[in-house]
């Protein structure tokens, strides 16, 4: 057996949502930051389910490190993380726009403006 047949899943990535293709909630995105709601698993919780709450216990992932570790496809994840966060056993919090975002340089250029006007 080669390395890359031993990576191969024995059961098809779809199969890990029950047949489902379209996650419950549409605002997950590839970047959006998983973390743990601190809930105890229990046995109702699913095996895929569970590997990304165990992922998680250490601390936030994105939705796609989490589908990296997994060795699992980012629309697959989707679905279970929008089932994880629907029973509120995950928090997903979306990626900060980029026009949102602050933009280091000019902050310290305005820091160091206003540090040359109190001299």
């Amino acid at each position: 057996m080669t390395p890359r047949q031993s990576n191969r899943r024995l059961v098809p990535a779809y199969l890990a949502t029950g047949g489902r293709a379209r996650p419950s909630r549409n605002t997950l995105d590839r970047l959006s930051l998983l973390h743990s709601a601190g809930m105890p698993i229990t046995s109702e919780v699913r095996p895929e389910e569970r590997r990304i709450l165990e992922l998680l216990q250490p601390g936030a992932l994105s939705l796609a490190e989490v589908a990296a570790h997994l060795h699992l496809p980012v629309s697959v994840v989707k679905v279970l993380v929008a089932d994880l966060v629907d029973a509120g056993r995950l928090h997903a919090r979306v990626p900060i726009p980029e026009a949102e975002q602050f933009d280091r340089q000019i902050l310290e250029r305005v820091l160091d403006g206003l540090r040359s006007l109190k001299s």
